[in-house]
């Protein structure tokens, strides 16, 4: 179940410039799919007497893997080769809310992770809405049911350790904080 409402919409000129340069932007992708596996990954690592955690973080790294896979089958299917990856500056600064003390960290990487799904799950479903019926809109539109899914996940997590109403408030403040990042952002043909 999602929790939450994005307080920025992405504009159709961030469609426009990704339909573009596809190319581009399914490198990103991959490299988006990796780095959200791997978290899942740090996840479970830090966190390992959270037994739902654990389990739940070990099914996300699957599956972001393997949408990672589906992803590099798609860029080589186009004659490209993957890319190393670059910095994502949304995330980088998305990263400075995070607060110190083990438990408000805890919480904030939960919550942080499930509005970066959030905001995949909406630019997904714009590519998805924009691409000519086909296979790549069919992946698309696979791929944005999965990071909804994701964003629940990430706050279903929280709620199951935090106070809803501790939860609720910091998820607020938190998608307040992403909306001003992402506003600032240029527009590229990235997914953030």
């Amino acid at each position: 179940m999602s929790h939450i409402k994005l307080a920025y919409a992405t504009p159709s000129a961030w469609t426009e410039a990704v339909l573009a340069d596809f190319d581009r932007f399914l490198l990103d992708h991959a490299a988006a799919e990796k780095k959200a596996s791997g978290m899942a990954v740090s996840m479970l690592s830090h966190y390992p007497d959270r037994v739902e955690l654990v389990e739940a973080m070990a099914d996300l790294a699957v599956e972001e893997m393997t949408h990672y896979r589906e992803v590099v089958k798609l860029i080589h299917s186009r004659n490209n080769i993957t890319a190393k990856d670059e910095k994502d500056p949304y995330v980088n600064q998305f990263r400075n809310a995070l607060r110190k003390g083990a438990d408000l960290y805890f919480l904030d990487r939960l919550l942080i992770g499930g509005i970066i799904e959030a905001r995949g799950a909406e630019r997904f479903g714009l590519i998805a809405e924009a691409l000519e019926p086909g296979l790549l809109k069919n992946f698309y539109s696979s791929i944005t049911r999965s990071e909804q899914r994701h964003e629940g996940l990430m706050v279903d997590m929280a709620l199951l350790y935090f106070d809803r109403a501790e939860v609720m408030a910091r998820l607020q403040a938190l998608i307040e904080i992403e909306a001003g990042i992402v506003a600032a952002l240029p527009i590229r043909a990235a997914l953030h």
